[in-house]
């Protein structure tokens, strides 16, 4: 108890504050992280559990139910693969608008430069999502 009033002493020093707000909020920043990460592993494998036992409880129930349990297998799929490709369009969509952004930001701020032209390059990522998802994917059926 001897070493109290020397280290509450510390804190009323600026920069030692100036360098523990960053380093504690880094460190809440990763634990939260990790937190939301475990939680939602935690969510997959109950969903994925609870998915499986009704496709057992399904195909065990009746004859019709094998019929049953493939249309919901297909089904799942169908709308997991059109998750993906409207998360595709949505990448590329903010892909193009961040390009098209830095663009006219470096233009301005940097004149008389070319720098402006590595907006291209999110710009064309964006592209290249928008034309995979409407050239390039097949059709979901």
């Amino acid at each position: 108890m001897g070493n109290l009033p020397q280290v509450l002493a510390m804190f009323d020093d600026p920069q030692v504050i100036a360098i523990l707000i960053p380093i504690v909020a880094i460190v809440a920043t990763f634990t939260f992280v990790t937190v939301v990460h475990w939680v939602d592993s935690q969510r997959k494998e109950r969903e994925a559990y609870y998915r499986a036992e009704t496709l057992r409880r399904i195909t065990e129930a009746t004859g019709e139910g094998a019929k049953a349990a493939v249309e919901l297998l297909h089904d799942n799929d169908r709308l997991k693969r059109l998750k993906a490709r409207e998360g595709l369009k949505i990448s590329g969509i903010i892909n193009i608008g961040v390009g098209a952004g830095v663009m006219i930001f470096l233009h301005e701020l940097l004149r008389g430069t070319s720098i402006y032209l590595c907006g291209t390059i999110p710009l064309l990522i964006g592209l290249g999502f928008l034309a995979y998802v409407y050239i390039l994917a097949g059709p979901i059926e």
